[in-house]
């Protein structure tokens, strides 16, 4: 097995205490409550869980309850259910191990392989920021009319300063991120609460998977790249490598089952942010027959007369609170993957001056934001394979993951997904080529 790396943040008071705190229960010496024993291992799964509620989601989520009302909702419930079983995954890679999936790589791998890897993987990581920043602009755009191209700047600006607070600890970041993470599922249910939805139909659509098309398919590939989220497959691992680190295997296991309840609430939360953005999109602008809202600025605007300014500024508030959060995981990610692959590591200003360029391209060029936030998302969907096969690979290993080793069945149920990806992937492929 792995040796444990060495946290990658600076100790505090607050992380050494939180450290304390998750030894104590691990070895049994607790006596507090049940939810005070949690409440130490809660954490890494939030900022995992931001990156499934970003602007990329907004989008797909959007157009896909606008055009098809409430009929592509089972695909954020089985979107939502593959996240948590992968989170959980790469959690307990970076807890068996002591490494990061990126690290992994690149030791088990050959060395084209992962020169190849950590390409694509940049390129993804340039369509996750692609998403972010152009979210977060939007949100300022809305709320406070500051035009799209400084409102990225200071998007990058905000980033830097969020990321700031790793200096002191892993719990500030942890934190403010879970903080972002409430804000967001606040205006959801305020949102919820105002759409009136018809609950029989998103019941009967949850539980009867259906598709109208190929415009479905692509949506739906859409939603799964941006539920399923490549970059923080890799993030999460590198979240838990140092964050509480034991080798009894009997610890190991308790850790593990604590981060499964972190995924579970975490990945929860995303699962209703998501089911709400759609929800709000079938019941007011499909049942309104405006299919072709499919634009954040047109669902901001259209949002007014239907249900009153207020809905719209819930809206944009939630907007911004995502690309602001979703940015700055997803840096940390960028970061994780450069040091994982390469061994390198650039400074945060250097890194968000070059993913910031295609957004700021983008913006200058005045390319749709909401049908490039939509295409960036399936190019995630493209590049997930390349993150889970992996995971998959390591994780069944007991030579890397000791007691913690994937059962058979877990084993076979995600390459199961790994396969349903793959799949989905090449029937858009097909029908972008040769579809009518």
């Amino acid at each position: 097995m792995a040796k444990s790396s060495k946290p990658n943040v600076l100790a505090t008071m607050d992380d050494s205490a939180t450290v304390a705190a998750a030894n104590q229960v691990l070895q049994g010496k607790s006596n507090k409550n049940r939810l005070a024993r949690i409440l130490p291992f809660i954490g890494p799964a939030f900022i995992a869980s931001i990156a499934y509620m970003d602007p990329g989601n907004y989008a797909t989520n959007i157009s896909a309850g606008a055009q098809f009302g409430y009929l592509l909702i089972w695909v954020i419930l089985v979107s939502n259910l593959m996240a948590m079983l992968i989170q959980s995954l790469s959690a307990k890679l970076g807890i068996a191990t002591g490494m990061n999936l990126a690290e992994i790589c690149r030791q088990e791998f050959p060395r084209p392989v992962v020169w190849g890897m950590w390409v694509l993987m940049e390129v993804m990581a340039m369509a996750t920021d692609l998403a972010e920043f152009l979210g977060a602009a939007l949100g300022m755009y809305l709320l406070f009319h500051i035009p799209l191209f400084p409102a990225a700047l200071i998007t990058a600006v905000a980033t830097f300063v969020i990321l700031s607070l790793e200096r002191r600890g892993f719990r500030h970041l942890e934190a403010v991120i879970t903080v972002f993470v409430g804000v967001i599922a606040l205006c959801y249910v305020i949102e919820t609460f105002l759409d009136n939805p018809d609950w029989g139909q998103i019941v009967h659509h949850t539980l009867v998977p259906q598709f109208a098309g190929p415009e479905s398919v692509l949506l739906a590939a859409g939603i799964l790249g941006a539920t399923v989220m490549p970059h923080v497959i890799f993030l999460h691992s590198a979240l838990t490598q140092g964050r509480v680190v034991t080798r009894e295997p009997l610890q190991l296991k308790r850790l593990y089952r604590f981060q499964l309840v972190d995924v579970g609430v975490a990945m929860g939360v995303a699962g209703f942010v998501n089911a709400a953005m759609l929800i709000m999109a079938a019941s007011t602008f499909h049942r309104a027959g405006m299919s072709d809202v499919g634009s954040l600025e047109q669902a901001y605007q259209t949002l007014v007369p239907l249900l009153g300014s207020a809905a719209s500024a819930v809206f944009a508030i939630s907007l911004l609170a995502s690309g602001l959060s979703s940015s700055t995981v997803g840096t940390m990610a960028g970061q994780v993957i450069m040091q994982g692959f390469l061994h390198r590591k650039i400074s945060v200003w250097l890194r968000r001056l070059v993913t910031i360029f295609p957004t700021l391209v983008i913006i200058a060029i005045g390319a749709d934001p909401t049908h490039t936030l939509v295409i960036s998302q399936v190019i995630l969907s493209f590049a997930l394979p390349f993150a889970v096969i992996p995971l998959i690979l390591f994780t069944r290993r007991r030579d890397l993951m000791g007691v913690l080793t994937n059962h058979r069945a877990t084993t076979a149920i995600v390459t199961l997904i790994a396969a349903l990806i793959i799949a989905l992937n090449i029937y858009l492929v097909y029908e972008t080529i040769f579809g009518a």
